[in-house]
């Protein structure tokens, strides 16, 4: 019964998802163009909250657990397990204000609504991950942003999302060039549930009633480890202690 109605709330669903992404990307144009960073800033910062009641239409709930203070004035880098693009939305929005960019497929940069535009034009990372030799510079070139402008770096160490909730072994590469380039940042891990569940039928019909929850875990500050194989091994021990597939 419940893959039953799953149908006809997707066909909603992603009509009204295609259709928020349509309408925000002339008004990101027009926000980058005409008044600048801050005011694309806070037409992207809408986007992700106009698709988090898209996601509503399928009965999904979201919950960011979130007991620390972290300071504003300060690049982060908020590492998390990946289940699903409905990763990204939410905490680009319950993040807001840390400024959150992502590291992206270089394939994503071109093609989509308001996503490829936000990606070229709002700080994210691009890279060719079979190019190393494009992909490393365009890392470190982002790291380097990410340091200057205090923004927040927001890395998926797993490399691929994770189709039943199971996380994957963290490949280190990525955030060995972040904590190089990113050198006064403050580590925030988030351990993400349920996400997956998106998906349990497949990409059609998608799963309805899912919550996906979040969860937000000590900050750490980078220049108080030496050495960053155990900083990475404990990140991902805390991260991967609190996932519930």
């Amino acid at each position: 019964m419940q893959k039953l109605l799953a149908y006809p709330l997707t066909v909603i669903h992603l009509l009204c998802f295609f259709l928020a992404l349509v309408i925000f990307h002339p008004i990101q144009w027009v926000c980058f163009n005409l008044f600048g960073y801050q005011a694309h800033k806070k037409s992207v910062d809408m986007l992700q909250w106009t698709l988090m009641r898209c996601g509503n239409i399928l009965g999904t709930r979201y919950t960011f657990t979130n007991p620390h203070n972290i300071d504003t004035n300060q690049p982060l880098i908020i590492v998390a397990n990946h289940q699903s693009l409905h990763d990204i939305y939410p905490i680009t929005w319950y993040m807001r204000k840390h400024h959150p960019k992502f590291i992206s497929k270089i394939e994503l940069g071109r093609g989509i609504p308001s996503v490829s535009y936000n990606l070229r034009h709002g700080g994210a990372a691009l890279i060719d991950r079979k190019n190393p030799r494009q992909s490393l510079p365009a890392l470190m070139k982002f790291g380097e942003y990410i340091e200057a402008n205090k923004r927040a770096a927001v890395i998926f160490p797993e490399g691929t999302r994770s189709k039943n909730g199971e996380p994957k072994p963290f490949q280190t590469k990525g955030l060995e060039v972040l904590f190089k380039k990113i050198p006064s940042a403050v580590i925030v891990p988030i351990s993400i549930n349920n996400s997956w569940k998106m998906y349990k039928y497949g990409k059609f019909p998608m799963g309805i009633g899912a919550h996906i929850t979040f969860t937000v875990h000590e900050p750490i500050k980078l220049s108080t480890f030496t050495e960053r194989d155990a900083l990475i091994n404990s990140i991902e021990t805390t991260i991967k202690s609190h996932i519930n597939p």
